[in-house]
């Protein structure tokens, strides 16, 4: 019997926010988080801020459409936290596997991610209400 591909760690929390401009210096200068990038992911609609907090990772994501995931994640459930990311060796294996014992994936096949990762979400309803980013980072220890 095939078993399910490992989680091997967080990748990160996904926090949706407004404006970076605005929620930056809150995390920066007040909680005394490093940034280390700002990007944009286009087929998201949305601008990735990574800040580190020891070797946690934290995403806050603005989004640059009125119409993108969180765009509308903000206009009914406002700011906060988004979603968790967990790191898998093989993003396109892992849905495979999680789609073919019942999970409901929002897409059956990896998209392109903030820094060259692939990316898969699982849909909320099967994690109790939280939502799950399945990440391939090429860059990951």
């Amino acid at each position: 019997m095939d078993q399910t591909p490992p989680v091997e760690g967080l990748h990160h929390i996904g926090i949706a926010v407004p404006s970076l401009k605005d929620a930056l210096p809150r995390w920066t200068n007040d909680l005394g988080l490093t940034l280390e990038s700002v990007d944009e992911v286009p087929t998201e609609q949305v601008r990735v801020a990574v800040l580190r907090a020891g070797t946690t990772r934290i995403e806050l994501l603005e989004p640059t459409s009125p119409t993108s995931p969180i765009a509308v994640f903000l206009q009914k459930r406002g700011p906060g936290i988004h979603h968790l990311a967990f790191q898998v060796g093989d993003c396109q294996q892992k849905i495979r596997a999680m789609a073919a014992a019942g999970a409901p994936m929002l897409s059956d096949a990896p998209r392109p991610g903030a820094h060259g990762c692939k990316v898969a979400f699982v849909h909320p309803k099967h994690l109790g209400g939280v939502l799950a980013e399945l990440v391939e980072d090429p860059h990951h220890d």
